[in-house]
């Protein structure tokens, strides 16, 4: 549940590595399901995955810590840029 007048910024991250194929985007969703997250998942069609979210600081590392703990054997390398919010999502979706 958002919380009211918290500050909300905006994570964008590349995944690069063995993320296509493996469920990357399912696990991500599901894994959103459990923070206070907008935002989507989607594949690239180079081989790799980027994830634009928002949330409370907070909420983003969280968030962002269990991805990387849920699927470090798939991930190589994350890139990842910290954004003002742009509050343009209503939930978390996946992308195609």
């Amino acid at each position: 549940m958002r919380q009211p007048g918290a500050v909300r910024q905006r994570s964008e991250v590349i995944y690069s590595g063995r993320v296509q194929g493996v469920g990357f985007r399912y696990t991500t969703r599901a894994i959103a399901a459990r923070f206070d997250v907008t935002g989507y998942v989607m594949n690239l069609p180079d081989g790799r995955v980027q994830l634009v979210v928002e949330g409370t600081k907070a909420e983003l590392n969280a968030f962002l810590e269990e991805i990387a703990r849920k699927m470090s054997e798939y991930i190589d390398t994350t890139t990842q840029n910290i954004l003002q919010s742009s509050g343009g999502f209503d939930d978390f979706q996946i992308r195609v």
